[in-house]
C-alpha cells in the first residue's frame, strides 16, 4: 500500500508542476511562449597586416597582379593605335573660307526709299520683317540732294528732307545693327539725271571721297558705286579705296565697298574685280528669254570670282515666276540681292500696302483681295524657307558650283562642300516639259525634294530619281542627298 501511496504522490506532483508551467509561460489567448537559446554575434575580422602580406607574397598573386599589369598596358596602348589610326584616316575637314556680313545672307536694295514705306522712318518701322526673312543689309538711296544734271548742287552728306532727316537716319542705323542688319549707301551722284556720273567725273569723285569718311563715322557700313566703269581708272579711285578699307585690326567689322555694272560680258568682270578692289561686284543676270547654255557658261566663267560676286535679276523685265526666280538667286554661288517687294512678288510700280501684315492680316471681306494675299503670303514664306536654307547650309553658303545640265530653256547645278549635304538646283523656264539627264560623278541615284515650285507634283521630301529628272513647264526644284565619303 505505501508503494501505490507513494507512486499516486508521484504522479500528482508532476501534473501540479506540469499546471504551474502552463499557468506561468501561457499568455491569455492560449499562446505559448517559446524561448529560443540567442546566438552568438559572429564578428568577421579578416587577415591581419602580418597574414596579407604572407599570401601577397605568394607565387599565384604574384603572377596574377603581373598578368592584369600586363593587360592594363596592352589595352592602353591599343586604344592609343586605334584613336591614331582614326585621326589619320578620317578625311580632312576643309577649311572655312574667310566671311563677312555681305557673304552671310542676302541684301535688300530699296532703290525708291519714299515708295517702300514713307521715308527713312518707315524703313525701321519694317525691321523686324525684314529681320524674318534673314537680311543681312540694306542698299538705301540714294538719299543725298541733288538736282538733275547740275554738279553744283550735288551735297552727298545732305539727306532729301522729303525722305527724312539725319535724326531719322541715326535712328535707323542704331536699331538695324541691333538686329544684325548692315546699311549701304548708294551714293551715285547723278541719280535723277540718265548718267550716273556728271560730265566732270574727277570733281564729283573727290565729293564722293569726302562723304565716304562723313558717312562711315556716323555708323554707315558700306557703300554701292554704279556704273564702275567710269571711275576705276581715276586718280582719285585708290584714295577711295583707302578710306573705305583702311587698316583695321583682326575682328573689326569690315566696311563694304560695293560696284555695279550694266552691259559687261562675263569674261571681262574677273579683271574689272581684280583692278577695282571691290569687295562685292553687283551683277545683272540676262534676260532667261536667251538661252539657257549661254546662261550656264556665263556663270561658269564668273564661278571662280563668286564670293565677290552678288547677283540680281530684273524680274520686271522677265517672264521668270517669282519662286523660280527666288531659286536660282538662293542658290547661285555669291549673294544674292533683290529688290523692293520681291519678297512677296510685287510688279514694277505695284504699291507695298498691305505686305507688313501678311502673317496677321486684318479681315478681308473682298474676295479678290483675299486671294491677292494669300498668294503673297505663300511667295514670302516661299523666300525665307529658301533664306534659312542659304544661312545653315555650307553647300549653299560657300560651296562648291557644277554645271549638271543645260539647254535652251533650263539648266541644272550642282553645291557641294567637304562633307555636308549636297544641294541640286534644276530650272525649267520654258512652256514645255523637259527630261534632265544629270551627269557627275558624285550623284546618287535619286535625292530628296527640299523644296519646289509645284508643291503638289514635287512635294517636300519625296524622293525622286535623278537619271531622267522630269520638270513640268515653269518649274523647278531644289533636291539634297547626303554626302557619302
Amino acid at each position: 500500500m505505501s508503494t501505490e501511496a507513494d507512486m499516486k504522490e508521484v504522479e500528482l506532483n508532476e501534473m501540479e508542476q506540469e499546471k504551474q508551467s502552463m499557468n506561468t509561460d501561457t499568455e491569455k489567448n492560449g499562446c505559448v511562449k517559446v524561448k529560443v537559446p540567442e546566438e552568438k554575434e559572429v564578428k568577421f575580422t579578416g587577415l591581419t597586416k602580418e597574414e596579407l602580406m604572407r599570401v601577397a607574397g605568394t607565387t599565384g598573386w604574384v603572377r596574377i597582379r603581373w598578368v592584369l599589369l600586363v593587360l592594363f598596358w596592352l589595352g592602353w596602348v591599343g586604344m592609343l593605335a586605334g584613336a591614331v589610326v582614326i585621326i589619320v584616316q578620317a578625311p580632312r575637314c576643309k577649311p572655312v573660307p574667310d566671311m563677312h556680313w555681305w557673304n552671310e545672307g542676302p541684301l535688300y536694295q530699296i532703290s525708291d526709299v519714299n515708295s517702300y514705306s514713307e521715308g527713312i522712318k518707315g524703313i525701321e518701322n519694317n525691321l523686324d520683317s525684314l529681320n524674318q526673312l534673314k537680311v543681312k543689309g540694306l542698299i538705301l538711296g540714294p538719299i543725298h540732294t541733288v538736282q538733275e544734271d547740275q554738279m553744283s548742287t550735288l551735297n552727298l552728306k545732305d539727306i532729301d528732307p522729303v525722305l527724312g532727316t539725319q535724326k531719322d537716319l541715326d535712328s535707323l542705323l542704331e536699331r538695324a545693327h541691333k538686329k544684325g542688319i548692315s546699311i549701304v549707301l548708294n551714293l551715285t551722284p547723278n541719280y535723277k539725271g540718265a548718267a550716273a556720273w556728271f560730265n566732270n567725273v574727277a570733281a564729283a569723285l573727290e565729293k564722293f571721297q569726302d562723304a565716304c569718311a562723313y558717312w562711315l563715322q556716323q555708323g554707315v557700313d558700306g557703300f554701292l558705286i554704279s556704273d564702275m566703269s567710269q571711275v576705276v581708272n581715276t586718280a582719285t579711285w585708290k584714295s577711295i579705296q583707302n578710306v573705305i578699307h583702311p587698316n583695321t585690326t583682326e575682328g573689326t567689322k569690315k566696311s563694304a565697298l560695293i560696284g555695279s555694272f550694266t552691259k559687261l560680258p562675263a569674261d571681262n568682270v574677273s579683271l574689272l574685280l581684280e583692278n577695282t578692289g571691290v569687295d562685292l561686284l553687283l551683277t545683272r543676270l540676262q534676260s532667261f528669254n536667251l538661252s539657257g547654255v549661254q546662261e550656264a557658261e556665263d556663270i561658269m566663267k564668273l564661278y571662280p570670282s563668286h564670293s565677290s560676286l552678288a547677283w540680281s535679276l530684273s524680274k520686271h523685265t522677265s517672264d521668270l515666276p517669282t519662286r523660280l526666280y527666288h531659286m536660282l538667286l538662293f542658290t547661285l554661288p555669291g549673294t544674292p540681292v533683290f529688290n523692293r517687294g520681291d519678297e512677296v512678288g510685287l510688279i514694277e510700280g505695284e504699291s507695298l500696302t498691305g505686305i507688313w501684315d501678311l502673317e496677321s492680316p486684318a479681315e478681308e471681306n473682298n474676295e479678290t483681295a483675299k486671294t491677292v494675299r494669300a498668294e503673297r503670303s505663300a511667295v514670302r514664306s516661299f523666300f525665307k524657307a529658301l533664306s534659312d536654307l542659304r544661312g545653315k547650309e555650307r553647300a549653299l553658303l560657300h560651296g562648291e558650283y557644277a554645271s549638271l545640265h543645260s539647254s535652251i530653256s533650263s539648266f541644272a547645278f550642282l553645291r557641294l562642300w567637304d562633307q555636308s549635304e549636297r544641294f541640286i538646283t534644276a530650272l525649267n523656264w520654258g512652256n514645255s516639259p523637259v527630261t534632265m539627264t544629270l551627269t557627275n560623278s558624285d550623284l546618287p541615284a535619286e535625292a530628296r525634294v527640299r523644296l519646289s515650285t509645284d508643291a503638289e507634283k514635287l512635294a517636300v521630301d519625296r524622293m525622286v530619281p535623278l537619271e531622267k529628272l522630269q520638270l513640268e513647264a515653269k518649274q523647278a526644284v531644289l533636291l539634297s542627298y547626303p554626302y557619302t565619303g
